[in-house]
């Protein structure tokens, strides 16, 4: 029978009873909870589940910050044979929601206090709701609406004298069934539920942990979204498989109050290792950064110094410390110990990398995290892979790419007709396995044009090179197509722009089959406006709104012909007009999904005209009117 998720954490729990699975801030302090305090609870909650009617293949929602009752509840869920619908606490349009729940059919909705609110709203609609179970102590339950407490004492009473007809329902599961129905964001249509069994969990866990062991004394402080698949996989159950701790966020009043915890949470929790995304990051180099500029100009050289330093011996992590550069390791040991180390101690002082998922991950960045001692170490997977596909890990990995295939999965590179390719050649990245998802829950045609013939077709873009290493370029349905057919992927020049760029903070390229790419760009107008008042302008009149066109373009010729990043992308795929945007691209205007990634089709949707317009010789010249008209608009 194959390996379901009950049975992976029952294992656990006979091998490292005592090792702590779960970290929790109680009080001021984290508070552990070991993997046999652990089993209790998930046991007397789920038999609790049980007795309230939760049935095997039912569905029950789980709305809520990452926490114990987080893996409590999907753990009792999924024990019983039930099927858990995780869903992102930024889900905040109640049609979204609404959709989620009832093309699910959920049953329960197991919900924290600050999401309840959100559930109540729409209830009405919700046909097949019955039971609507608090995390939290609130004083007005409704009706419908029960405790988890009285939920958990359900089912210690349930246990007492049935405890073994209970394990014949979890013993009894195959690896085959439903575990979990996870949608995506929903982007471009209504949202899709990729059906993920427990098997596809526990193989792609074992799959991980061939090319990654994780050592028992290993723990991580999960500050991404526990329902993201990244999360949820590469943290909790990877972590569980292994006798390993997690430590939850300590979760605010706001979820800018909770964003806001997680500098001291590492401090506090000394993870080993985080999961992060580039957003993540680039907040952290920000801070580092400014740390290091506040100490004055002598350290802020010192570190630059250092940096360099450790890019030419760090290499491309593949070759590190090769050749003539090895000569450099002891001015490096110097560096680490006056400089590195003292970083690496506002992490907590036991972070030793972090694991980077959920977008494309500028080189640049990872560069940075090397050198100071905390190597960034991307990966790439999809949702319908569960998720993880590749993976960079300590003992084998190269800066630029997505890492060595895990092992147990098979992958290939194909062109539009499906044929494999041969090593180095750009392509769709397809992949067998079984972690590869069931399908979509109540859409066959998505399915079949997912899977075919066994295989996932994950719509990116890449290429494994003679070092087995998979590059990941982007999705293929993001691509810019010039008039003469020919396609390139933009993200890694948006990538560029932005991280290189104090003045631009976001931007999207835009060719569909045109004879040129544009650009709609939103710029950082604090530093611009700092930047026009040092050159002696000023943002009110002509000649400061003009300097600022001038600094934006300034910076887009940086990658052409004569500027410092010259030859770094084909100049054809360089914006030759932009547009500047008043507004940036977030999670609220839904230019954002919930992963920080850019919802491109609506974005060009939107703004269609202004696109349109930047293919007519008056928007070409980024000096145009609608340009002047926006800058005329800042404050």
């Amino acid at each position: 029978m194959k390996l379901s998720i009950p049975m992976m954490f029952e294992q656990s729990v006979k091998k490292y009873p005592n090792n702590i699975m779960m970290l929790e801030k109680k009080d001021g302090k984290y508070v552990g909870t070991t993997y046999k305090e652990m089993q209790k609870i998930i046991h007397n909650f789920s038999a609790g589940l049980y007795q309230l009617g939760l049935k095997h293949g039912e569905r029950a929602a789980l709305i809520s910050e990452g926490r114990n009752d987080w893996v409590m509840s999907e753990m009792a869920i999924v024990f019983i044979g039930a099927i858990n619908v995780p869903i992102s606490v930024k889900v905040d349009e109640l049609n979204d929601l609404k959709f989620r729940l009832a093309h699910s059919g959920c049953k329960f909705v197991i919900v924290s206090k600050s999401q309840l609110e959100k559930v109540r709203k729409i209830e009405i609609d919700l046909p097949d709701l019955e039971k609507i179970i608090v995390l939290d102590e609130i004083k007005d339950l409704k009706q419908n609406e029960i405790h988890k407490d009285d939920v958990t004492k359900l089912g210690e009473n349930y246990l007492s004298s049935n405890y073994d007809d209970y394990n014949k329902v979890w013993q009894s599961l195959n690896g085959d069934e439903y575990a979990n129905i996870c949608y995506t964001s929903g982007t471009t249509a209504d949202p899709k539920g990729i059906i993920l069994t427990h098997r596809n969990y526990t193989s792609n866990v074992e799959q991980a942990t061939a090319i990654f062991p994780i050592p028992e004394y290993y723990s991580s402080l999960l500050i991404l979204p526990w329902d993201h698949s990244f999360a949820h996989t590469a943290g909790i159950y990877l972590l569980m498989k292994n006798g390993a701790s997690m430590s939850s966020v300590q979760v605010g009043n706001t979820p800018l109050e909770t964003l806001k915890n997680i500098p001291q949470n590492i401090k506090e929790a000394k993870p080993v290792f985080i999961l992060s995304v580039p957003a993540l990051a680039k907040n952290f180099r920000k801070n580092i950064e400014s740390g290091i500029k506040a100490k004055g100009e002598k350290v802020e050289s010192l570190f630059n110094k250092a940096l360099k330093t450790a890019y030419e011996y760090n290499a491309d992590g593949f070759r590190r410390g090769r050749g003539l550069q090895k000569l450099k390791l002891p001015i490096l040991k110097f560096y680490d110990k006056i400089l590195f180390s003292k970083i690496r101690e506002s992490f907590g002082g036991k972070l030793e990398f972090f694991i980077g998922g959920g977008a494309l991950l500028d080189i640049e960045l990872q560069r940075f995290f090397y050198a100071i001692g905390i190597p960034m170490f991307q990966g790439y997977g999809l949702s319908e892979a569960a998720p993880i596909i590749s993976a960079n890990v300590p003992v084998r990995h190269k800066m630029g790419s997505s890492g060595s295939i895990v092992k147990g999965l098979d992958v290939k590179i194909v062109d539009e007709d499906g044929v494999e390719l041969p090593l180095g050649e750009k392509g769709e990245i397809i992949c067998k396995g079984e972690n590869v998802m069931a399908g979509y829950w109540k859409n066959d045609k998505a399915t079949e044009e997912t899977i075919k013939n066994g295989w996932l077709y994950t719509g990116d873009m890449g290429y494994l090179d003679e070092d087995g290493f998979l590059f990941v370029l982007g999705r293929f349905k993001s691509l810019l197509i010039a008039s003469d057919g020919e396609k390139f992927s933009p993200e890694g020049i948006e990538e560029a722009l932005v991280d290189q760029s104090p003045f631009i903070e976001q931007v999207m390229l835009y060719n569909n089959q045109s004879p040129y790419t544009v650009a709609l760009l939103f710029p950082n107008k604090s530093a611009l406006t700092e930047e026009v008042k040092k050159r002696g302008f000023s943002l009110n009149t002509d000649e400061g709104r003009k300097e600022v066109i001038n600094i934006l373009q300034s910076e887009i010729d940086e990658y052409k012909k004569g500027g410092k990043h010259e030859g770094m992308f084909p100049e054809r795929w360089l914006p030759a007009a932009i547009g500047i945007l008043g507004e940036g691209f977030s999670e609220q205007n839904k230019f954002l999904n919930t992963t920080l990634k850019m919802v491109r089709g609506k974005i060009t949707e939107f703004y269609m005209s202004r696109l349109e317009y930047l293919f007519t010789a008056e928007g070409k010249n980024i000096d145009n009117p609608q340009n002047q008209h926006i800058l005329s608009h800042w404050e």
